[in-house]
């Protein structure tokens, strides 16, 4: 078996007592009266543009983490999914169980191993059959389209953490995210079977190295949506699995046309490096 990562630790579910976001130029009496009341002494702007604003506003307080791999183009799918699948380990609960409004229960996460084919490397996901084809149909779009862009195997998908907030009608609700990973992904050509075994092990310590950093960031006491009411729960947990409960999330992918030459020169300079000795 190749090298084991698992990220554990999974830090308690905590609410951050978070503070109003006040904008410059507000009078005293006023900024006073938005610290007592919360931000809902905030006037909410009307039409297409107050709405814009919001979004906007809600973008710039959104968390973001970027990480950057090289693999090779068969190792896509299996990094992605190694990558995904531990973010989504520690941003999943168990099923919430209401016994009346205010009271309930949280199942248990169960979690199984993963060992990758193409890469010396196992992890650990939550073992949902419904989650793991949701991920896997994303990620598959997203190899196909890198192979299929005719660029230099050059990409990024994110995995976008959000909470809704229910509109008046006419207007849908909004989907305010709080925390997005953008991972970046090179894709590099090998020239044997030699080379092909030293990126399998390079990129498992990579992927090791990866996954640590995102198990740090996850205990960080930093801001999470708070515990739903049951008729809110929609607003916050995709609801829809029926033996997990993930906040709400979706993945996008984007296909660039640049080589990002530092990662991918990296690996290959690590290549060589293993090759010389």
């Amino acid at each position: 078996m190749g090298m084991r990562c698992l990220a554990e630790g999974r830090g308690a579910y905590c609410q951050e007592a978070q503070r109003p976001i006040i904008e410059p130029g507000l009078s005293r009496a006023f900024r006073s009266a938005v610290w007592r009341r919360g931000s809902s002494a905030l006037p909410s702007p009307a039409g297409k543009a107050g709405r814009a604003c919001l979004q906007a506003q809600a973008a710039m307080n959104c968390r973001s983490e970027v990480l950057e791999v090289s693999v090779e183009g068969r190792q896509i799918e299996e990094a992605m999914l190694a990558v995904l699948h531990t973010i989504l380990l520690h941003r999943s609960t168990g099923k919430f169980h209401y016994k009346k409004e205010g009271t309930y229960s949280i199942g248990t996460v169960g979690t199984q191993d993963v060992d990758c084919d193409f890469i010396d490397f196992t992890y650990a996901r939550v073992s949902s059959e419904e989650l793991d084809r949701a991920l896997r149909k994303a990620v598959g779009e997203f190899k196909d389209a890198l192979r299929n862009s005719g660029s230099e195997g050059v990409g990024q998908i994110c995995l976008e953490f959000y909470q809704k907030k229910k509109s008046r009608w006419p207007f849908s609700d909004e989907c305010i995210p709080w925390e997005v990973w953008t991972i970046k992904v090179n894709v590099v050509n090998l020239a044997n079977e030699q080379e092909r075994q030293i990126c399998r092990e390079k990129v498992g310590e990579k992927l090791c190295e990866k996954l640590i950093n995102i198990v740090e960031v996850m205990n960080r006491h930093e801001y999470l949506p708070k515990m739903p009411t049951q008729s809110e729960v929609d607003n916050v947990f995709d609801t829809g699995l029926k033996d997990v409960q993930p906040y709400l999330y979706k993945v996008s992918y984007q296909i660039t046309d640049s080589l990002g030459s530092s990662v991918t020169t990296t690996m290959r300079r690590l290549i060589k490096d293993t090759l010389a000795l």
